[in-house]
């Protein structure tokens, strides 16, 4: 087996005011949540099947899971570390309520990467490209009960235009199935485009699964760019300063040159296998279908290197589509709505079906107008409710109680069929048979709802109830360290 180390780089500090975390690493990261309780330390042994995502489960938006013991492997395994708005916010060094705004500003103004050589990048410390077992070498969990065997689920799959050489990044369900073999779900996004491109011309597409890479960059990964543009880029300006990259061993990919593992490889023209069930982010499994292969050619890693993953459909997996997807629908709204306040993919909705928008009415029919915008911005979105600005869209009680008070279906009610949705809603296929061709997968009905009240109304009819101060009221100060007071009171009445 061949492999060869080089030296460390990079450290591990927090950035004070408005900059983002200072750290190029997840390592850093991690040590900052540890050092601030974020961190539970699981150091008995548990199972690579279930168990180890069970736990993460249980703690997931509370702290992050490491586990010292997973299955029968030395690497630690790691999950949660971005569970929580506001972790992601502080990762950024911004106000939850500015989270929006600075991904967006750093998806309008990217920084192009700086490459380094081997030698620095931590990610090749260790380099394997013989007799490569991907099961001995890595801790990969089966995480749902019906998962058709381990996956890697925070794996960022980057790879080259054939025609252009600009990269692309994404996170791909990936299945391990063999030992240097796995099979990844390409949708009809850039890298299912980069593949097809290939294949045409008879060639395989490299590739490199980066994993274990800090919050902002993964954040990254999930922007809703054009082809060719490298989210890479997106990644050096939330932090501030050009990525660090470093060429791949046995292809031309460049990766963060301090993530935790890198696997290289190639997708196979003209190959598939099977893959799945998966249990996937609408908390339901995706059928087995046969899908393009990844051949492994190189696993590079540092010499200690710690595991990501994501388990599917909890908040790691919901908020890291949410909020690249809310920076992109919030900007693409404001350009034609300009009285668009926020955006909101609820929990609910899996941070990706249902959008609530935050709008200032100006005249009748706006909303109604906002809510198609919101439909062309991306095929995912199934239902959109338009709001006023006096509704807070991030609490779900109070977009219900604006549709109980505000909203009549006749009148504010927007409905859309045969629109294209997404394959993996699993009501867009009732009642087509199971050999339903790809082209008709995922035809949605969208519903939107107008949920705003008028711009002109008759005295209070529409004002909310509000009690003067309630807002200034400092419990604090005002409320007795025990109820000796009152008790005693009760007391003297008998």
């Amino acid at each position: 087996m061949d492999h060869h180390e080089a030296a460390e780089h990079g450290s591990a500090s927090i950035a004070p005011g408005n900059k983002p975390f200072d750290a190029l690493s997840l390592r850093g990261w991690l040590a900052h949540l540890s050092a601030t309780a974020r961190v539970a330390t699981i150091d008995k042994h548990v199972s690579l099947k279930h168990e180890l995502a069970a736990i993460a489960k249980r703690l997931d938006g509370k702290q992050a899971a490491v586990f010292l013991a997973p299955g029968d492997h030395a690497i630690p395994v790691v999950s949660g570390f971005m569970s929580k708005r506001a972790w992601i916010a502080e990762a950024m060094g911004v106000a939850e309520k500015d989270l929006l705004k600075r991904f967006r500003d750093a998806a309008d103004n990217p920084l192009p990467w700086s490459e380094v050589a081997s030698r620095e990048a931590a990610c090749q410390q260790v380099v394997h490209t013989d007799g490569i077992d991907l099961h001995a070498l890595l801790p990969i969990p089966t995480h749902s009960e019906h998962d058709n065997g381990p996956y890697i689920t925070a794996g960022l799959v980057i790879a080259r235009n054939p025609r252009t050489g600009v990269q692309n990044v994404s996170i791909n369900r990936i299945q391990v199935h063999a030992r240097e073999r796995m099979a990844i779900l390409l949708l009809p996004r850039h890298l299912h485009a980069f593949q097809k491109e290939a294949e045409a011309a008879g060639d395989a597409l490299d590739v490199a699964v980066a994993i274990g890479v800090d919050p902002l960059t993964m954040l990254a990964s999930q922007a809703i760019s054009p082809i060719d543009f490298d989210e890479l880029e997106i990644a050096g300006a939330l932090h501030g300063a050009p990525l660090p990259v470093v060429k791949c061993v046995t292809n031309d990919v460049r990766v963060p040159a301090f993530a935790e593992i890198v696997i290289e490889g190639r997708i196979l023209p003209n190959v598939r296998e099977a893959e799945g069930p998966f249990g996937e982010f609408p908390k339901y499994y995706s059928a087995q279908e046969a899908r393009e292969v990844i051949e492994v050619t190189a696993v590079t890693h540092r010499r200690n290197p710690i595991y990501h993953t994501i388990v599917p459909a909890e908040m790691e997996h919901l908020l890291l589509g949410a909020i690249p997807r809310e920076a992109t629908l919030l900007s693409h709204l404001q350009r034609s709505h300009p009285g668009v306040t926020d955006v909101h993919l609820s929990v609910g909705g899996v941070c990706r079906y249902h959008l609530w928008v935050q709008f200032a009415k100006k005249r009748e029919g706006e909303a109604k107008n906002v809510i198609l915008c919101a439909f062309g911005a991306h095929y995912d979105i199934k239902q959109v409710v338009v709001v006023d600005t006096d509704v807070d869209i991030h609490d779900a009680s109070e977009i219900e109680w604006a549709i109980a008070t505000r909203f009549q279906a006749d009148r504010d009610l927007v409905l859309i069929s045969g629109a294209q949705g997404s394959p993996l809603d699993p009501s867009t296929t009732v009642g087509q048979p199971d050999d339903v061709p790809s082209h008709l997968q995922g035809i949605s009905t969208k519903m939107g709802l107008d949920a705003t009240r008028p711009v002109v109304y008759a005295g209070h009819v529409f004002t909310r109830v509000r009690i003067p101060g309630h807002d200034a009221v400092d419990l604090k100060t005002l409320v007795a360290a025990d109820n000796t007071g009152f008790d005693t009171y009760l007391s003297q009445s008998r």
